[in-house]
């Protein structure tokens, strides 16, 4: 369930992409992403706007199944593009995306890479909000600039990651990694500004709730950072204490649709 609303999301997918190119204007394409590796400043914006054309596709056409999205998986076939004619084309894309979604309406049904397969289009508004903001963050690193984030929309982005953190992918044994269930396994992620979340790993799968009990393992930090911390990207602000392992694992494992090739 979401917190904000369909138009809302529509509307952050213009702002926040608009945000991008202003912290980029004037850097130098060929600049290196620390917190994406393989990929320049340019990659970045090719991936991005690679994202919202493909989102874009899926909502229009009402898509059954997945659609190709080599754009998406393959910036890096673009390398040192002239910032005069990427930064444009990363801005109308993300103007169609918002005009396709709002002509569909939140409700109408397709495709998408979560759990439920196909459903509401609102699903493609709210996760091509937050793949703009976390990479307009990359942008940020990369330029030197600051990066803010509203404090509505980053709890609103801390919960779809937790709510993708309950999908079976996310705890559903692996032979590459360790087991993420068991007993005696909660999770605390405090949000000094915002809010607290409490993860509980010892049942059948991976529930979450408001709430601060005693846990196994606590990040605690302003919620803005706490989002950067769950998608592994440079933080300094984030104070973890208990079973950190643990931690790592489960921002792992919740991370499973990042490994996904449209990602």
């Amino acid at each position: 369930m979401t917190s904000l609303s369909f138009e809302r999301y529509c509307d952050e997918i213009v702002s926040q992409t608009e945000l991008l190119t202003a912290q980029v204007r004037g850097a130098d394409m060929t600049a290196p992403v620390a917190s994406c590796p393989g990929w320049n400043l340019g990659h970045l914006l090719r991936h991005v706007g690679g994202d919202h054309r493909w989102a874009e596709e899926v909502v229009r056409t009402r898509a059954a199944g997945p659609i190709a999205d080599d754009l998406v998986n393959d910036p890096t076939a673009y390398a040192h593009e002239d910032a005069a004619s990427l930064i444009p084309w990363l801005v109308e894309g993300a103007a169609r995306l918002s005009s396709t979604l709002r002509a569909a309406g939140a409700e109408a049904l397709a495709w998408n890479p979560s759990a439920d397969r196909s459903a509401p289009v609102v699903f493609w508004a709210r996760r091509m909000t937050y793949e703009t903001a976390v990479h307009r963050a990359d942008a940020a690193l990369t330029a030197g600039s600051d990066f803010a984030l509203d404090g509505d929309l980053a709890v609103d982005a801390v919960q779809e990651w937790l709510e993708f953190s309950t999908f079976p992918e996310a705890f559903e044994p692996r032979p590459d990694l360790p087991d993420l269930l068991g007993p005696d396994r909660t999770l605390h992620f405090g949000a000094t500004d915002a809010g607290e979340w409490l993860v509980d790993l010892t049942g059948e799968r991976p529930r979450w709730r408001p709430g601060a009990d005693g846990a196994t393992a606590v990040a605690r930090g302003p919620v803005t950072e706490l989002l950067l911390y769950f998608y592994k990207r440079p933080t300094s602000a984030v104070e973890t204490k208990g079973d950190t392992a643990l931690l790592d694992l489960w921002r792992t494992r919740s991370g499973f649709w990042l490994e996904a090739p449209q990602d």
